[in-house]
């Protein structure tokens, strides 16, 4: 209850004094806009550009999982071509 009141009294409190320092108020926002502006324009540049490594990152793990899976197929592959000759000099 006491945080009620107190949030009350708070917001009556903000705009009493918003409508006696209207001007200033606009002129502190004119102020910090274009610093969050430049503030938010350079932190999603970072996300991006992190975004588009991690993709690279991906690129280069497919390309690595494809030439491991080769090896291991052209070792099954050898595995089986002995397996048929050893089959074949049994009969």
């Amino acid at each position: 209850m006491k945080t009620l009141i107190g949030g009350a009294v708070a917001a009556v409190i903000g705009l009493i004094g918003l409508t006696i320092w209207f001007g200033p108020f606009l002129q502190l926002l004119a102020g910090v806009l274009p610093i969050m502006l430049l503030l938010g324009g350079g932190l999603a540049i970072y996300l991006g550009f992190d975004e588009l490594k991690d993709s690279w990152k991906k690129g280069e793990d497919k390309g690595a999982e494809a030439g491991d899976d080769s090896g291991k197929y052209k070792q099954e592959i050898d595995d089986l071509k002995k397996e048929i000759e050893t089959l074949k000099t049994d009969k």
